[in-house]
């Protein structure tokens, strides 16, 4: 498989129907209520607790939020219920509606979560490489399965979903890659919480980024509150894209997945990152060992960074990262291998 090609950014799809459009339309329509299981269960995502991981060793400390109490397990779940309530509210899915993403795992897992609460079908493109455990996940919450070989290019299975759409109106695209919805979520809930549990102003925020709604909506929230902050995107040393890097293989699922998003654009980034495979195994593995938090790699690349701006800033400083989902769906990944981590 040849993973050493740049890819451009994924441009923006003309909106086709049954697919979710840029910004909520304006309706005199009362919004349609939600099914009681999908009430239920979104009252259980968000306002995820802040909680200081204290490095001793360096007497430093950053502030970690987690997302990976969510109830599918990730950050993801916010862009689930997000875009498919303001779907439901505004009769966009039908009776034979079917809910289709392209995704490394996390998003999946959350649309087919969401789905089964709001009786809708759901469809997820993934490619072939993804880790067990979120395939068994995706499927045991009763979405179909589309496994695709993308050699390299996630462009692929996003090529794949509009082409599909465009055959079949049944399908609804949430479009996570482009929907402003997404850096809406996290700038006026995410952010916010952020905001309230940070005791004092943030110094710098710091996080992955794979549809980049989670940069730029959390950005944009602590910069109107605390314009000194820095907004930092930790990005994988084998594809630092931003860095203007070749983008090549790594093993931080979820991050960076070989191209530059569109809603990254409007992030106000003050600089990238770098953090290899290597250091963010070891660290996440350093994260169940030393402070019982079962998180994934992406969550370890996180502190990885965090913990480079603590040292820089000095102990004072109030760093921010995320935590963004379980380790459970890493169980057949290198996070759980016996072998040391790859020397990358």
């Amino acid at each position: 498989m040849n993973c050493c090609l740049p890819s451009p950014a994924v441009a923006p799809a003309k909106v086709a129907p049954g697919v979710s459009p840029a910004s909520p339309a304006t309706s005199d329509t009362p919004a349609r209520p939600l099914p009681p299981a999908a009430e239920a269960l979104f009252s259980l995502i968000g306002n995820t607790p802040m909680i200081p991981l204290r490095f001793a060793d360096e007497a430093l400390t950053i502030w970690a939020k987690c997302e990976f109490l969510n109830p599918s397990g990730s950050i993801k779940d916010r862009l689930a219920k997000t875009v498919l309530t303001d779907a439901w509210e505004r009769g966009l899915l039908r009776p034979d509606s079917v809910v289709l993403e392209c995704t490394s795992g996390n998003t999946g897992i959350a649309l087919a979560m969401a789905g089964a609460a709001l009786g809708v079908r759901v469809a997820i493109l993934m490619s072939a490489n993804a880790s067990g455990e979120r395939r068994q996940l995706i499927r045991r919450l009763g979405a179909e399965l589309i496994l695709f070989e993308s050699e390299g290019r996630y462009q692929t299975g996003i090529e794949m979903s509009r082409e599909m759409a465009a055959r079949d109106p049944r399908y609804f695209l949430p479009r996570q890659f482009e929907n402003p919805l997404n850096v809406a979520d996290h700038e006026h809930a995410t952010g916010q919480e952020i905001l309230r549990q940070v005791n004092g102003p943030v110094d710098a925020f710091v996080t992955g980024f794979g549809t980049g709604g989670t940069l730029a909506g959390c950005g944009k929230a602590i910069k109107a509150r605390w314009p000194p902050a820095r907004i930092i995107a930790m990005e994988p040393a084998e594809q630092a894209l931003l860095a203007g890097e070749c983008p090549c293989c790594h093993c931080i699922e979820g991050v960076a997945d070989g191209f530059v998003p569109a809603l990254l654009r409007g992030a106000p980034l003050d600089g990238s990152e770098k953090v290899t495979s290597r250091e963010a195994l070891n660290m996440a593995r350093r994260l169940h060992r030393e402070f019982g938090l079962l998180v994934g790699t992406s969550s370890g690349a996180n502190v990885v960074a965090a913990l480079r701006l603590a040292r820089r800033l000095g102990p004072q400083a109030r760093v921010v990262t995320l935590l963004c989902d379980r380790a459970e769906r890493y169980f057949s990944t290198s996070l759980f291998a016996d072998e040391p981590a790859p020397a990358r």
